[in-house]
């Protein structure tokens, strides 16, 4: 085997094809290989159509960038003819060690991907030496292709989230498959509201599925995705997870705090002691000190306290009997609980309007055997990846990431 038959292999050459010329350029840093490609004259190519072969003309000369060659940079130049088909007319072939329209060879392609899934693309960009916004064509390409591979007729629980973008109230929507095990993340859109519901919605039908097949969708009490899903979605159960249900009474309790501190001196160590619950393993000696002495004073935030650790209550009931029981008995004692009696309980009398406004979805929740918990840790994984990237130029770069990292897109890469 000679040193023409060696680089041969690399880019996986098909007849007609072969190596005709190689020069090694030392003048230039990094050092440049260049390997001349072509076909002997009459050589039949294929049409990138239908596959028949067809007689060429009209060469036109074109570069690709390959893997390096040890130190070297690598590079590809062929003539690369038109054929004309019967069927189809006049075209340019497809050479089998590029696809139609890049300038880097698929296997220089593959490398940047591996190398995009394990590192942010600017570090990735810098190792092999390309502009970054070529790397992102490249990713671009490679996730629109498999996205479109995509089947969903067979989902029928979905969970949805926005997370950060951007500053400024940029978001993006994330939609999961909650019965997928890995990879569950099957849609994410810029933006957030009714109209991410409805792109959903279109996205799901071009993907074989149906919005009668979505059998139960979980979110968090935003007015307008839940409009969206009644209107686009009328079959589905809509389940509010736990977390926002004891996250808007954790906010709530902490607004207590604030205004009551205004008005009176509060225990030392209260400020953390209130967002933990009385069975935490995390709590101090000075934050234990702090709750009891709240109680024992019926402070405010006490009153406030006493409901968020209610509400964990009714989430460790067994059974979903049990929970709806549990739910309506805490409503019971907030409603006996007079909160009218100082403007500073506000914050705790707007969290219960809440939890009555969304009863339903509450219960729903509580018969449910899916949990946005899953969406809300992917979610601290995407705003990591987007920390270790220092941001992202736009959301379209943002979304192509959550789908490397999260997506059944990643698994279609790899066969790449």
């Amino acid at each position: 085997m000679n040193g023409n038959d060696i680089i041969t292999l690399g880019p996986g050459l098909e007849k007609p094809w072969e190596i005709t010329g190689q020069t090694l350029n030392t003048e230039c840093t990094p050092h440049e290989l260049r390997s001349t490609l072509s076909a002997p004259r009459g050589s039949s190519f294929p049409c990138p159509e239908c596959g028949e072969l067809c007689k060429a003309h009209d060469l036109k000369e074109k570069t690709w960038r390959h893997l390096n060659f040890f130190q070297h940079h690598c590079y590809i130049t062929a003539d690369v003819p038109l054929i004309k088909c019967n069927d189809h007319g006049v075209q340019r072939i497809t050479v089998p060690w590029a696809r139609k329209g890049s300038k880097f060879t698929l296997l220089f392609e593959q490398a940047a991907l591996l190398l995009v899934r394990e590192m942010p693309v600017l570090a990735a960009a810098r190792i092999i030496q390309i502009p970054d916004k070529k790397l992102w064509r490249i990713v671009s390409h490679y996730v629109s292709e498999s996205l479109a591979k995509l089947d969903l007729s067979e989902l029928k629980a979905i969970g949805l989230d926005e997370s950060s973008a951007k500053k400024r109230h940029n978001y993006v929507t994330v939609l999961i498959d909650l019965d997928r095990q890995k990879n569950p993340v099957v849609f994410v859109v810029p933006g957030k509201g009714q109209d991410t519901i409805h792109q959903f919605k279109r996205f799901l039908t071009e993907h074989g599925g149906t919005a009668d097949n979505i059998l139960e969708v979980t979110c968090d009490m935003s007015r307008l995705f839940l409009s969206g899903i009644r209107k686009h979605f009328s079959k589905a159960e809509i389940a509010v997870d736990w977390f926002h249900i004891v996250q808007i009474f954790t906010k709530a309790v902490n607004k207590v705090r604030v205004l009551e501190a205004k008005k009176r001196r509060l225990p030392k160590a209260t400020r953390w002691a209130v967002l933990k619950n009385e069975e935490s393993t995390t709590l101090s000696e000075n934050e234990r000190n702090a709750l009891a002495e709240l109680n024992s004073m019926d402070f405010f935030t006490a009153i406030a306290w006493r409901g968020k650790e209610r509400l964990r209550w009714v989430r460790r009931a067994a059974t979903p009997q049990a929970a709806k029981w549990r739910l309506s008995n805490f409503l019971l004692c907030m409603a006996e609980t007079d909160l009218t009696r100082s403007p500073v309980l506000k914050p705790i009398i707007s969290a219960i309007e809440t939890v009555i406004r969304h009863r339903l979805a509450i219960e729903a929740r509580c018969q449910s055997g899916h949990s946005n918990a899953r969406l809300e840790g992917l979610n601290s994984i995407f705003q990591a990846a987007k920390a270790r990237a220092r941001g992202y130029r736009n959301p379209e770069t943002f979304i192509s990431m959550i789908y490397l990292i999260a997506s059944p897109v990643g698994n279609l890469l790899k066969s790449t």
